[in-house]
């Protein structure tokens, strides 16, 4: 898949800003593409779910301290069976390992994790680079 720090080859780069209507609208035209390159109902669900949560991320934990104007970049690259999609905030970033197991009893309440634990169990590869302000995700059909 390559080098994290590099952008997907033959993609496109949107700035995204924290716009409700634009985020959908992305999002839509990311899945409009996805169904046309194969990828059907299931696949479907959980790309969107992924993009949803990446892309949430970006903007509640990573601009928390950053101007509403602050756009993210999304990537993506669709292919016959796959998408590749990439969204980096301008954030300082975080270590997706220390998060706390959204699932365990005295996690429960905590309202972080399970949207990084829901990217994992949906997508093919979830990866961050060593900055944590830019996760990479896959999906390939099975």
């Amino acid at each position: 898949m390559g080098d994290l720090q590099t952008c997907i080859p033959d993609s496109e780069t949107v700035e995204l800003f924290n716009d409700r209507q634009a985020i959908n609208e992305l999002i839509e035209r990311v899945l409009v593409l996805a169904v046309g390159a194969g990828l059907k109902d299931a696949a479907i669900f959980a790309v969107r779910l992924a993009i949803e949560e990446a892309i949430t991320n970006a903007f509640v934990h990573g601009h928390q301290n950053l101007p509403r104007d602050v756009p993210v970049l999304v990537e993506f690259k669709i292919s016959q069976g796959e998408i590749q999609i990439a969204i980096e905030d301008r954030g300082p970033g975080f270590t997706p390992e220390a998060l706390p197991d959204p699932t365990l009893i005295e996690n429960l309440s905590k309202p972080f994790g399970r949207g990084v634990m829901l990217m994992k169990a949906y997508m093919t590869e979830v990866l961050y680079n060593p900055q944590g302000n830019r996760v990479k995700m896959r999906y390939i059909t099975p």
